[in-house]
C-alpha cells in the first residue's frame, strides 16, 4: 500500500476549477509563473486559464483584443467563433447510392466537414473511439477548404501591419508569410475543436501531415486536445525510392501525430509478436514470463557496497565482477526467490530473466517502415487493381497503415471516423480488419465533393468528384473482401448509408408585412420545403434529437399511412397527410422512446391535441413532437 500523509488543509478550489475548465476547454489552459514557489535560481510554473481564449469560447461574436504570437494567427478568433456557431443545415439520406441501406451501420456523408461535424455533435458525442484524418498538406496546390469566415488578403495584411500610414506595403508577402499558413490553420482549428468532442474518454486521433504544417499542427493539437495528451509522432516511411526531382533532400516519410482524448484512460498499446520479433529470444522451458538471456548483471559504475559473494545452493561461491553486482545483496536475493535471477546449471554463475511483457505483445515503435505498414506505391497499386487498371486517385494511404492504427486503438465494436475521407482508405481498412478478426467496427466517412479535374484519369473514367470515387471504392473493396473469404465473411457489414449535407428542411422566409401575398401565405401553411421526402424529415429529426444515424430502419403502411420505425422504437414517425386516429393509436401501442408528426398531418388543433392524449394513455413516457 502506498503511504500517504494527511494534508490538514482544504482543497485548492482554484486549481480544481482550472482542471474542470481544462476538461471542457483544453485550449484555454496555459502556464504562468508560480511566484510563491519560484526563487531566483529555480523557476516554477503552474496551470492557469487564458481568459481571453475562454471569453472567445463562450462568445458567439469576435471578442475585442489583439491577436499576437502565442501560438496565434490572423483569423484564429474567427475560427473559434465558427466552431461554436450553430448550423441550420441538415443531412439528407440517399438510399439509391447506398449499400444495404436498411441494415448497415456504416455512414458515408458528403459535404463540408465543418458543417457535418457540427451536425454529428449530439448523435456521436463521446462515442468515437478512433479518428484518422489525412488533411490537405498545404503544399500550395491542394488547399480546397476556403471557409467563408477566412479574412480577405487585404484585411489580413492590414491587421498584421503590412501597410504603413501612406498605404505602402512593408515587405513582400510570399508563401512563407501570413495568409498562406493562416488560411490552413484557420481551416484545421475549428474542425479539431469539434472532432475532440466526438472522441470517447479513451479515444485517440491520428493525423497525417508533412513538414509544411507539422509544426503548426502540433501546436494547434497541444491547444485543442492538450499537450499532456500527446502520445507520439509516428514517422511513416511511405516510399523506398529516392526522388531525384527533389532539390536538396529526398523526402521519404510523413508525420502522423497521435493524441489521446484523455491519456490516463488509454490502455497499453501493443502489436502481436511475430517470429521476427522473437528471433533474438528463446524460451526452452516455456516459462510464461518469457525467455532467458545470459545476464549482464554487472553494475555500470563501481560501488563498494555492490561487491559481495553469492553462495549457490551447492555451496559454490560466486564472486562479483570487478565493478560489482547491479543490485544490493538483499535485492539479488529477492530476485533469486522470484525467479528473475537464476543460477547456471553448473552453479558457476547467475543469469537474469528478460521479460517479454508476459508475452502479451510488442510495444510499437514510432518509426513505421513501409515494408510492414505499406507504401504509397502499394496503395496506388491497390487503387488500380480495384478500378480495373485506372489510377482514379493519386495519393491514397495504404490500408496496412490504417489497419495498424485500428489494431492499437479500436476494439471489435468501436466507431472509427475519418472526416477527410479521400479515396475511403479508412473504410476499406475497417472492413478488412473486421473480416480478419470477426469484429463489428463501424465507420463514418466524411468527404467534400471536390470535383475531379477535366482530363484526369478519374474524370475520363466517369467520376465527377472525389465522393463518387470513395463510394465506389467501398462497394468494390467490400465485394473483394467477401469474394476472397466467403466462408468467414458471411455476416460482414460491407454496406454504407449515404447522407448528403443540404440546407434546412424547413422554409426560412423573412418578409416585411407589406410584402406578404396570398401565395406566400398559402406556402407558409406548411413550414417544410416542397422538395423534401419523408425520409429527409426522419433524418432531420434524428440529427435534431441526437440519435445515431447508423441504426436499423424499417417502415410499414398502416391504414394508408407510412409509419417509420427507427431502431425498433427509438423513434417512430408519420408524416402523411390527415393521419387518422387509428394510426396514432398503433404508433402509441409500440411504446416508442420518441414519436414525431408534421404539423400539416392534422386537420385542426383538436386533432393535434388528441395525438398527445392518445400517447399519454398508451405510452406516457414517449416524447412526442410535431414539426
Amino acid at each position: 500500500m502506498q503511504e500517504s500523509k494527511m494534508k490538514f488543509e482544504t482543497p485548492n478550489l482554484v486549481s480544481s476549477n482550472i482542471d474542470r475548465i481544462g476538461e471542457m476547454f483544453p485550449n484555454c489552459v496555459t502556464e504562468k509563473l508560480d511566484e510563491e514557489r519560484s526563487t531566483k535560481d529555480h523557476i516554477v510554473t503552474k496551470k492557469a486559464i487564458n481568459f481571453e481564449v475562454l471569453k472567445q469560447m463562450l462568445s458567439s461574436e469576435i471578442v475585442d483584443g489583439d491577436e499576437a504570437y502565442e501560438f496565434t494567427w490572423v483569423g484564429k478568433k474567427s475560427s473559434i467563433v465558427e466552431a461554436n456557431r450553430p448550423t441550420r443545415r441538415t443531412l439528407r439520406p440517399c438510399p439509391e447510392e447506398s449499400v444495404d441501406w436498411d441494415t448497415t451501420e456504416n455512414l458515408y456523408i458528403e459535404g463540408d466537414n465543418l458543417e457535418v461535424l457540427k451536425l454529428l455533435q449530439e448523435s456521436y458525442l463521446g462515442k468515437v473511439k478512433m479518428i484518422y484524418i489525412d488533411p490537405p498538406y498545404n503544399t500550395g496546390n491542394d488547399f480546397v477548404y476556403a471557409d467563408d469566415f477566412v479574412r480577405s488578403q487585404d484585411e489580413e495584411n492590414r491587421q498584421m501591419g503590412m501597410y504603413d500610414e501612406e498605404e505602402n506595403r512593408l515587405f513582400k508577402n510570399t508563401d512563407s508569410n501570413g495568409r498562406f499558413h493562416s488560411d490552413w490553420c484557420t481551416m484545421i482549428y475549428p474542425r479539431l475543436l469539434l472532432a475532440r468532442n466526438l472522441l470517447s474518454d479513451d479515444g485517440v486521433i491520428f493525423i497525417s501531415i508533412d513538414d509544411n504544417e507539422q509544426a503548426s499542427l502540433k501546436k494547434i493539437c497541444d491547444e485543442v486536445v492538450g499537450g499532456y495528451n500527446f502520445v507520439a509522432n509516428i514517422i511513416w516511411k511511405h516510399t523506398q525510392q529516392s526522388k531525384n526531382d527533389e532539390l536538396h533532400f529526398s523526402r521519404q516519410y510523413n508525420h502522423t501525430l497521435c493524441y489521446a482524448k484523455n491519456k490516463v484512460s488509454l490502455k497499453r498499446f501493443y502489436f502481436e509478436r511475430t517470429d521476427e520479433d522473437n528471433i533474438n529470444y528463446s524460451n526452452p522451458d516455456n516459462d510464461p514470463k518469457g525467455a532467458w538471456r545470459s545476464g549482464d548483471v554487472r553494475s555500470p559504475n563501481y560501488r563498494k557496497t555492490l561487491c559481495y559473494d553469492i553462495i549457490a545452493p551447492n555451496g559454490n561461491i560466486i564472486t562479483p565482477p570487478a565493478n560489482g553486482w547491479r543490485w544490493s545483496k538483499e535485492s539479488v536475493q529477492e530476485k533469486i526467490e522470484t525467479g528473475e535471477i537464476k543460477f547456471k546449471d553448473d552453479y558457476s554463475g547467475i543469469i537474469r530473466k528478460i521479460y517479454l511483457r508476459d508475452q502479451i505483445g510488442r510495444t510499437p515503435e514510432n518509426l513505421w517502415e513501409g515494408d510492414r505498414f505499406g507504401t504509397t506505391r502499394q496503395a496506388a497499386s491497390l487503387i488500380k487493381e480495384l478500378f480495373d487498371g485506372k489510377q482514379v486517385f493519386d495519393t491514397p494511404k495504404p490500408i496496412e497503415l490504417i489497419m495498424s492504427m485500428i489494431k492499437l486503438v479500436a476494439d471489435e465494436d468501436d466507431i472509427i471516423l475519418d472526416f477527410f475521407s479521400g479515396s475511403a482508405t479508412t473504410a476499406h481498412a475497417v472492413m478488412k480488419m473486421n473480416s480478419e478478426d470477426g469484429g463489428h467496427r463501424r465507420f463514418i466517412m466524411v468527404q467534400f465533393p471536390e470535383e475531379c479535374e477535366e482530363g484526369s484519369e478519374a474524370y475520363k473514367a466517369g467520376y465527377k468528384n472525389v465522393c463518387e470515387i470513395g463510394k465506389e471504392r467501398i462497394r468494390r473493396a467490400g465485394r473483394k473482401i467477401k469474394d476472397e473469404a466467403p466462408l468467414t465473411t458471411e455476416g460482414l457489414d460491407i454496406g454504407f448509408r449515404v447522407l448528403k449535407l443540404d440546407e434546412s428542411n424547413m422554409n426560412e422566409v423573412y418578409y416585411a408585412a407589406e410584402d406578404y401575398s396570398q401565395d406566400l401565405v398559402e406556402m407558409m401553411e406548411d413550414n417544410i420545403k416542397a422538395d423534401r421526402s419523408e425520409l429527409d424529415l426522419l433524418f432531420g429529426c434524428l440529427v435534431d434529437w441526437g440519435v445515431p444515424l447508423s441504426l436499423p430502419y424499417e417502415s410499414r403502411v398502416i391504414d394508408g399511412c407510412t409509419v417509420h420505425n427507427y431502431n425498433d422504437g427509438e423513434l417512430v414517425a408519420c408524416f402523411s397527410e390527415n393521419v387518422p386516429e387509428s394510426v396514432v393509436r398503433e404508433m402509441a401501442k409500440m411504446q416508442p422512446i420518441r414519436a414525431v408528426f408534421r404539423d400539416s398531418s392534422f386537420a385542426d388543433s383538436p386533432s393535434k391535441i388528441n395525438v398527445f392524449e392518445i400517447f399519454k394513455y398508451y405510452s406516457e413516457n414517449t416524447n412526442v413532437r410535431v414539426i
